[in-house]
């Protein structure tokens, strides 16, 4: 009899298969290490027992700290106020309350995708040439992306929801802002608040991370520290940096909606006030790209002429690779963790491990893998994919926590063992939200590549620093343009694979 099924595998299974990834990427790190670095890699591990207490070093480092946080405050509260504003004018449903239309939501949101599709690395180093140094250039390069991401969501949760006192409000002759303001506005506030309030945690790692990459504040302090070697310099920020990022986590946890939209309102003030104490440069920047030199037939030729100079199959070829490697470290590797250390102990050491993992920028983890091993598109990948299983091991241990262990309890009480316990009984009732939020995280890899893109030395991201290096415009502009297509095709298998994912944990 012929087989009418189609074989699948198991559904607890399904986060572990990424994790068939590592013997490949473990077998190539093999073969390109080198002893060189052992000795560096030890006094490493010692130093973070042993951080600096030198007063001068733990000075600079606070007032880099604090301008980390001055610049993720004002571009968070940008972000969220230009968001907010973007997203109500992009959302079908408040097109159609006031103009009984929904097709210029759709321009709005398109015109919108080429903003959130460019990591804030890139907008930084686009802004850092046309603007020069400037603290603004590290705000807006954040702001940018994030009001559009923003904006998408507000717009997603209003089109979403089926309001009846809208309708019942409308249908009564209500005016159009009255019924926005009494039925649609507080349907979302309380799911809005959330997620700024997560935005803010992550404007504080975007900062960070800009400033490794030279824009100022704590992230230029470590990327020193490393690349002089100073490990017990590099220990004492990341310590104070774990402090400042636990102290957010807990704050950000229990405000409420009022107090976030306080804190949103006050946070322009605040910046500004605090960074004139440390005299941030907080001025107007002024247009260093002399773009009276460019003239239309010019640039046009230019950018013709520079559009076969790129290899762009492989240059696109090596983007997916590196991000299907990456995410396929950061997706397997928390089941795969927990189910070979299931036991007390070893939850706990792996979210210390977490904890560290999302505490390195991925730049400052690939400098750390190359003590050990050459430059390559691997180690690339694992650097990049370390950095997000932190992230992906605490989202898999919060959706256990979340769930009962009925199933796991009345599994120990047939005598099955404790491994098989965790896969059957809890990982199985976890894996449709945890696949979820690893096809959004997939997104967010993509668009990370061009962060340690450098160190594989292929890639998108690589060839658009070495095109600004360089001051090429004309490649620039094809490069810029080729990652935001990609990025934005990559947000659409997303979406489609997150809404599969959250359909099935929903039951539908």
């Amino acid at each position: 009899m012929a087989l009418s099924g189609r074989l699948k595998p198991a559904l607890p299974l399904l986060p572990l298969l990424p994790a068939l990834v590592f013997p490949p990427l473990l077998i190539q790190m093999l073969g390109d290490l080198h002893g060189g670095g052992l000795t560096l890699l030890s006094q490493f591990v010692v130093a973070a027992f042993q951080p600096s207490l030198d007063p001068t070093v733990l000075s600079a480092q606070v007032t880099g700290l604090q301008i980390t946080l001055i610049t993720a405050l004002l571009s968070w509260s940008l972000s969220c106020v230009v968001g907010v504003l973007l997203g109500l004018i992009s959302s079908r449903t408040i097109w159609v309350l006031v103009s009984g239309t929904a097709g210029a939501s759709r321009w709005i949101r398109r015109l919108l995708s080429p903003l959130r599709s460019l990591h804030e690395l890139i907008w930084g180093l686009l802004l850092l040439q046309i603007f020069g140094l400037s603290s603004w250039v590290a705000v807006m390069a954040i702001a940018l992306p994030y009001a559009a991401l923003m904006a998408r969501v507000v717009a997603d949760q209003i089109d979403s929801r089926d309001i009846p006192a809208m309708k019942a409000l409308r249908s009564n002759g209500a005016g159009t802002i009255p019924t926005l303001i009494t039925a649609l506005l507080p349907s979302f506030a309380e799911s809005l608040s959330h997620h700024m309030a997560h935005r803010l945690e992550c404007a504080l790692r975007s900062a960070l991370l800009l400033g490794v990459f030279g824009l100022g504040g704590l992230g230029t302090d470590l990327a020193l520290s490393m690349q002089s070697l100073q490990f017990n310099e590099l220990w004492s920020g990341l310590w104070l940096l774990a402090m400042a990022m636990g102290s957010l986590e807990v704050l950000t946890h229990r405000l409420g909606v009022k107090l976030i939209g306080a804190l949103i309102l006050l946070a322009p003030g605040v910046g500004a006030g605090w960074g004139r104490l440390l005299a941030m440069d907080l001025s107007m920047p002024q247009l260093m790209l002399p773009l009276t030199d460019l003239s239309g037939s010019g640039a046009l030729n230019a950018a013709i002429e520079a559009l076969p100079t790129a290899p762009w199959l492989t240059l696109i070829g090596s983007t997916i690779w590196l991000t299907a490697l990456a995410a396929a470290v950061a997706i397997g590797g928390p089941p795969l963790g927990l189910l070979l250390w299931p036991g007390r102990y070893g939850v706990v050491m792996q979210r210390v491990s977490w904890g560290l993992m999302r505490l390195f920028p991925p730049p400052l983890t690939a400098l750390l893998l190359l003590l050990l091993a050459k430059p390559s598109l691997g180690l690339a990948a694992i650097a990049l994919g370390l950095h997000h299983l932190g992230v992906m091991g605490r989202v898999l241990q919060d959706e256990l926590d979340s769930r009962s262990n009925a199933t796991r309890t009345a599994m120990q009480c047939s005598g099955a063992s404790q491994r098989l316990c965790w896969l059957y009984g809890d990982l199985a009732g976890a894996s449709r939200n945890y696949l979820a939020y690893a096809a959004y995280r997939m997104d967010v890899i993509l668009r990370d590549t061009a962060v340690v893109a450098l160190v594989g030395g292929a890639g998108l991201g690589w060839q658009l620093r070495e095109s600004l290096t360089s001051f090429h415009w004309a490649l620039v502009i094809w490069l810029v343009l080729a990652y935001a297509l990609l990025t934005m095709a990559g947000e659409m298998v997303s979406e489609r694979l997150q809404n599969h994912w959250a359909c099935e944990a929903g039951g539908l």
